[in-house]
């Protein structure tokens, strides 16, 4: 018996005519308004319920201290991590526990915090870092994204008059935001240099960081 296969041939894609691939983009410069410290406490014993109490005791001395001029969205106030590891003797045996609590104060009120954080006695700046309140972010994206869609819309009625076309339609377009800039470390390594002195505020220096928005697609050119 003869067997009879037809194969079907896939007709070719169409390839559009006057389609251009065109990317945008825009950055500015804006100042960072949010700031957070973590502050922690490490204590060890032999007794697990020691070392706790000795932690909650600094904790407690240090949410006193925060509570005292905290301020909703300006100076906020939170506890952190607060862990308990048991300590091995070098033959493998139990003979100790190691804890450590965390005290976290972030906010917009830069100076109000570093402030705050020179007063604690219970505890030393572990993390410093900083960033963008959501108000200023959406803010700052709201004005470069129209920068950059303005720049994509300049070069697309460029490139259309450059190839003779008389308008053009967008087909497809992505508008995407980024953050850069300078990271928190050399505030962390000035923080703990600052932590050694009692009742020393720490040292605020409101960062840079660059916002970019960039729109990307693609235009049909229109005779």
């Amino acid at each position: 018996m003869a067997l009879s296969v037809t194969a079907a041939l896939a007709a070719d894609p169409v390839v559009p005519s006057g389609v251009v691939a065109l990317t945008a983009t825009a950055t500015t410069e804006v100042t960072r308004d949010l700031m957070a410290v973590t502050l922690s406490t490490t204590r060890e014993g032999a007794d697990a319920s020691g070392v706790q109490a000795s932690l909650k005791q600094a904790l407690d001395a240090a949410l006193l201290e925060a509570r005292g001029v905290a301020r909703a969205g300006q100076i906020d106030v939170r506890t952190g991590s607060f862990s308990m590891n048991p300590r091995y003797s070098p033959k493998g045996l139990l003979n100790g526990w190691q804890g450590t609590a965390e005290l976290v104060i972030e906010g917009r009120d830069l100076i109000g915090i570093g402030q705050l954080a020179g007063r604690i006695q219970s505890m030393t700046i572990a993390r410093v870092s900083q960033g963008l309140s959501r108000e200023q972010r959406e803010k700052t994206e709201g004005s470069v994204t129209a920068q950059a869609i303005a720049r994509y819309r300049a070069q697309a009625a460029e490139v259309t008059k450059q190839f003779g076309y008389a308008s053009y339609s967008v087909r497809e377009v992505n508008v995407n935001s980024n953050e850069q800039g300078g990271g928190p470390e050399p505030m962390m390594m000035r923080a703990r240099v600052f932590a050694a002195a009692a009742d020393a505020p720490l040292p605020v220096e409101a960062g840079q960081t660059s916002v970019s928005v960039t729109v990307s697609g693609t235009i049909q050119m229109l005779k």
